[in-house]
C-alpha cells in the first residue's frame, strides 16, 4: 500500500464465523504482501484467550506471520518498534472506551497514528472500527451511548452492528439529529468500509444483504441515511 488505509468492519470477521473468512481474506490481500506481518490488538476484550484463539484460527501461519500485542500482561517492551514492523494491525471488538484509555496510558494511540501515516493497514471490527473515528456509537457504558473521544484519524462518527442490534439504528438517529454525534458512517455486520487517507474508496461485504451507510443530519433537522454501493466479496 502506498496510502494510509483504514478498514472499519461492522461485525463478523477475525474468526467470529469460521465458515466465512471473506473479510479476513480481503484484508490480507490489501497488504500486497505474500506473507504479511499481522498483529492483533485485543485490548477491548481484555486480552481474552477467546479473542486470541479466534485471531490465530483466522490468521494462520501458512497465510501470514501472526502476532498479538497484550497490554494487560504486557511482554513487549518497545511498542513502537513492534507495531511499526507490522504490515497490518487488526483491532478486536469489545469495550471502546476502556480500550482507548488503556492505549493512551501506554502511548499506543500515538504509535498507531505513526503506523497509519507510514501506510500500514489499520483495521478492526466493532470497537476496532469505532476507534479510528472522532466519535462513535458504543455500548461501552452498558446502554448504547455516544462517545466523542476517538483517535480522530478519520473525521466524523461511526456506528457498527447497524443491522445486528435492534437499538443501533434508532439511537444513532437520535444522536445525530440531537447533535451528540457528528455526521458519519454506519456498517452492518459483515460489511466493511475502506478509507484511503480520509476518503471512502470502497464498501465491501461478505454476505449479500450487508451494507454500509452514510448518515447525516438534514438542513431541517431530520435524519438522512444513504446506502452505499457495496461490493460482495466472492
Amino acid at each position: 500500500m502506498d496510502r494510509p488505509t483504514i478498514v472499519a468492519i461492522g461485525g463478523g470477521s477475525c474468526g467470529q464465523e469460521p465458515e466465512n473468512r471473506a473479510l479476513d481474506d480481503y484484508l490480507l490481500g490489501l497488504t500486497g504482501k505474500e506473507h504479511p506481518r499481522v498483529c492483533c490488538i485485543p485490548t477491548a476484550e481484555g486480552d481474552s484467550a477467546i479473542a486470541l484463539v479466534r485471531f490465530y484460527s483466522a490468521y494462520t501461519s501458512d497465510r501470514c506471520a501472526p502476532s498479538h500485542l497484550a497490554l494487560f500482561h504486557r511482554t513487549v517492551r518497545d511498542l513502537r518498534a513492534f507495531l511499526l514492523s507490522q504490515d497490518m494491525i487488526f483491532v478486536g471488538g469489545g469495550n471502546t472506551a476502556a480500550m482507548l484509555a488503556i492505549w493512551r496510558q501506554h502511548g499506543v494511540d500515538a504509535i498507531l497514528r505513526e503506523a497509519w501515516e507510514r501506510c500500514s493497514l489499520l483495521c478492526g471490527v466493532s470497537a476496532g472500527a469505532n476507534c479510528w473515528f472522532e466519535a462513535c456509537s458504543t455500548d461501552s457504558f452498558g446502554l448504547i451511548d455516544a462517545l466523542n473521544d476517538g483517535l480522530g484519524f478519520l473525521p466524523g462518527s461511526f456506528c457498527p452492528h447497524y443491522d445486528g442490534e435492534e437499538r443501533r439504528r434508532p439511537t444513532l438517529q437520535e444522536f445525530v439529529t440531537g447533535g451528540r454525534l457528528a455526521d458519519g458512517w454506519a456498517a452492518d455486520n459483515h460489511a466493511a468500509l475502506r478509507f484511503e487517507a480520509t476518503n471512502l474508496v470502497e464498501t465491501v461485504a461478505s454476505k449479500p444483504d450487508a451494507r454500509g451507510y452514510r448518515v447525516s443530519k438534514t438542513a431541517t433537522g431530520g435524519f438522512e441515511e444513504h446506502e452505499l454501493e457495496t461490493r460482495l466479496l466472492v
